[in-house]
């Protein structure tokens, strides 16, 4: 077969974007050059990828069987591609990071000190933010490569996720709240009490609440500060509950009567069209060390 790159490109991106007009907007090009590659990327095959009967094309039975395989071509050129740029790259003189804001301060401090002694010359931008906004920068080019907790969705398929450490969560309510004198509080207990639960940045995606009274937001620190405030009680990453600026305020309860997963993990993106230098290989490698080290 002759099919290209171009043309499998062409197909995937106008499944994803809805129409022929709209992928020719997000790979800049002219719709009869995507409409072109389409047509002859069907001849190619031997057979029709879409039913252009209605107004907006829509996939061919077997137009949704090759989707999933070109989109594996795709993810497949892209890490070649990756790979390339990487040997052949010398090392990066900046970087921009994004970070989770839930992401411990402390563990990052000491990369960022090890950073700069190791590489005196490089420039680094550090950006903040929740876990959706690190994923959209990454995903947008506005950052090289982020950290974050994957927990609430699915990242976007340009994007490389590569566990760096796995924390555990903690049940918590203020010194003052109701709940305080249950040391193992029950599903039931909790529900008779508001719950302060992690959501994305635009509110869309939520944590599923185990009280039917609760509130979404998106933000730890922020979820914890309201904790202290006996608004609601929360789960959240043990190592935000042990921060030193809660110490005294807040109170870890027993989640042994409750289940609830309390495992989460914290990774490293970047999209997967472009190559990681030495020194981005490096503070992910560091980034591991530290987090074993503080296991």
């Amino acid at each position: 077969m002759n099919w290209t790159f171009d043309q499998l490109n062409a197909f995937v991106s106008a499944v994803k974007y809805g129409s022929f007009s709209a992928a020719a907007r997000q790979l800049g090009k002219a719709q009869s050059r995507v409409s072109t590659a389409i047509n002859n990327l069907e001849i190619d095959l031997g057979f029709t990828l879409f039913d252009r009967s209605t107004r907006t094309p829509t996939l061919t039975e077997k137009g949704q069987e090759m989707f999933v395989e070109a989109l594996a071509v795709l993810e497949q050129c892209q890490r070649l591609d990756s790979r390339a740029q990487t040997v052949s790259a010398g090392q990066e003189l900046a970087l921009v990071l994004a970070i989770d804001e839930a992401v411990p301060i402390n563990a990052l401090g000491a990369l960022f000190e090890s950073v700069s002694t190791t590489f005196p010359l490089f420039k680094l931008t550090i950006i903040n933010g929740s876990q959706d906004d690190i994923a959209q920068w990454v995903d947008e080019g506005k950052a090289d490569f982020g950290i974050l907790f994957y927990y609430l969705n699915d990242l976007p398929q340009t994007l490389e996720y590569q566990l760096l450490s796995q924390f555990t969560h903690a049940l918590i309510v203020s010194v003052n709240h109701p709940l305080s004198s249950i040391e193992a509080p029950t599903i039931t207990d909790l529900a008779a009490h508001r719950q302060l639960a992690i959501c994305d940045r635009m509110g869309e995606i939520r944590e599923k609440p185990l009280s039917p009274t609760h509130w979404h937001i998106d933000s730890y620190y922020q979820i914890t500060e309201l904790v202290i405030r006996t608004v609601g009680w929360a789960i959240v990453p043990e190592h935000v509950a042990h921060s030193e600026w809660y110490q005294g305020q807040i109170k870890i309860l027993s989640t042994t009567n409750i289940a609830h997963p309390l495992l989460i993990e914290m990774g490293s993106v970047k999209r997967r069209d472009r190559g990681g230098g030495p020194i981005m290989q490096w503070i992910r490698a560091e980034l591991v060390r530290i987090f074993q080290s503080n296991n």
